[in-house]
């Protein structure tokens, strides 16, 4: 652990704004399409893979982060992170056609793909773990407010000037990241050496891929039922291949005997469930403001600020939270209350006051922080030190599917309510997108029971600054 002051107090905000230009750009493209399309002179269908190449980008580079860290070093892997996203903004700005689009955007993914678990990696090694729920708060909060101010700021941009300009304001923003970088990112390495595992990075990354690729095309009409199928079982296939190959393997890609760490199996695998209802939101939310209400683009992001600004408040009262009930009890009562809070959305209407739906709001981006900051930071309550980088890995692997699968639920919930009803009959949609609230409410609720297998005093090394035993390694506890 690292105790230079000037580390600790800027490293966190090093890592937010990587993150924020990261989590900014996987949905900030998606409202340009049309304008892009009609700029390169090919249909918006055409163009789904722009961002479809961007998310399995991700779902390749994560998985093989943690070994590059542990390698190469954090700071120069994050600082290469940074550059290859710059470099790649540009190059997507530059485009002349949709190949040369294409190929940007995977490399951009790639460089997006070690932001993520390099940069959580760091801060975990720097910050003892009594200090490391305060530094997450920082982390946490542009995972929150980047997929809901992105569809909204790609909007705007493309409204007032043009498409390119999306790609071209990761500029100055990685230039500052950089140089932050390199002043004040420390450098971690590995105290040994492990050789890549290469057949299980093309087992588990393949497998992951398909998957991320089918849900993001969810609900389309693009690929036939039956390819579906094929590939859905293909995905599964590999990464049952994946599991049976890491068992034989001194080093694998992903060491999934972490799981046996209670703490961190509940966390990661609790935040899976609970982000099959929390992630519907940044796609039924624009639907209900812009379809259900009738508002424009600019009034529809405007709406979502509120969440964003309560996220951010949210770390001032989280350490205290968790300090007094302890992370059994917040994450059993806040996963109930983030589900109720979704459930509210279904009481929002063209009649609806302007204040109360700021309140909702508010509420939501409240609750959400709160969940997402406990879950992350409980991780690594039992981790041992030597585990942290694959534990990073490992988790940053399973939110990215998280999202993908979090979206694809909330696509699918909204198309079942709207059935064959018309976009332009706008009290039927606004009914549907209610009903598709109340169901997300519930699924959220339901995963509050994953929490109840926490102890009372787990996380209290994070919470409390409780040091744990860790003199045996954090995989044989049970």
């Amino acid at each position: 652990m690292l105790s230079n002051p000037a580390v600790k107090t800027y490293l966190p905000w090093v890592v937010a704004v990587a993150l924020f230009m990261e989590q900014l750009d996987a949905t900030i493209v998606n409202t340009a399409i049309p304008s892009i399309a009609a700029s390169l002179h090919v249909t918006p269908l055409s163009l789904k893979s722009v961002v479809s190449s961007y998310i399995l980008s991700l779902a390749v580079g994560i998985p093989v982060s943690g070994w590059m860290a542990d390698r190469f070093g954090t700071r120069r892997v994050f600082g290469v992170a940074i550059t290859v996203f710059t470099l790649a903004s540009v190059l997507c700005g530059l485009a002349i056609n949709t190949p040369m689009l294409i190929a940007a955007r995977l490399l951009q993914g790639m460089g997006g793909a070690m932001m993520m678990p390099v940069g959580r990696l760091t801060i975990i090694r720097t910050f003892p773990k009594a200090e490391l729920l305060g530094a997450m708060n920082f982390v946490i909060i542009p995972a929150l407010i980047g997929p809901l101010l992105g569809p909204t700021v790609g909007g705007l941009i493309v409204h007032l000037v043009s498409w390119r300009v999306i790609f071209f304001i990761n500029v100055p923003v990685g230039l500052v990241a950089l140089w932050l970088t390199h002043r004040y990112m420390p450098d971690y390495h590995a105290g040994e050496r492990r050789a890549l595992d290469i057949p299980g990075l093309l087992l588990f990354s393949s497998g992951t891929a398909i998957l991320s690729w089918l849900l993001e095309i969810f609900g389309e009409h693009s690929v036939s039922i039956p390819v579906e199928t094929m590939l859905l079982a293909l995905s599964l296939v590999l990464l049952g291949a994946y599991v049976a190959h890491s068992r034989g393997k001194q080093f694998p890609l992903l060491r999934l005997t972490l799981f046996r760490v209670r703490t961190f199996r509940i966390s990661v695998l609790g935040g899976f469930l609970t982000r099959l209802g929390i992630g519907g939101l940044p796609f039924l939310l624009p639907l209900l403001y812009q379809v259900g209400l009738g508002l424009p683009a600019w009034k529809s992001g405007l709406l979502m600020m509120p969440s964003a600004l309560a996220a951010m408040g949210m770390k001032l009262v989280s350490q205290r939270l968790l300090q007094r009930f302890g992370y059994r009890q917040i994450l059993t009562v806040n996963t109930v209350c983030s589900g109720a809070t979704i459930g509210l959305y279904a009481l929002v209407g063209p009649e609806t006051p302007l204040g109360l739906i700021v309140l909702f709001s508010l509420m939501q981006g409240f609750f959400n922080s709160m969940q997402f900051s406990s879950m992350n930071s409980l991780a690594y309550a039992d981790v041992h030190d030597t585990d942290s980088s694959m534990a990073s890995t490992i988790s940053s692997s399973f939110q990215q599917l998280s999202m993908s699968f979090g979206l694809a639920v909330g696509s699918l919930v909204a198309g079942w309510y709207l059935g064959p009803v018309a976009q332009t009959n706008q009290p039927m949609v606004t009914q549907a997108l209610h009903h598709a609230f109340l169901t997300l409410s519930l699924i959220t609720i339901i995963s509050s029971l994953t929490f109840w297998r926490l102890r009372r005093e787990d996380g209290e090394s994070i919470s409390r600054g409780i040091a744990q035993d860790q003199a045996a390694p954090a995989v044989n506890q049970t």
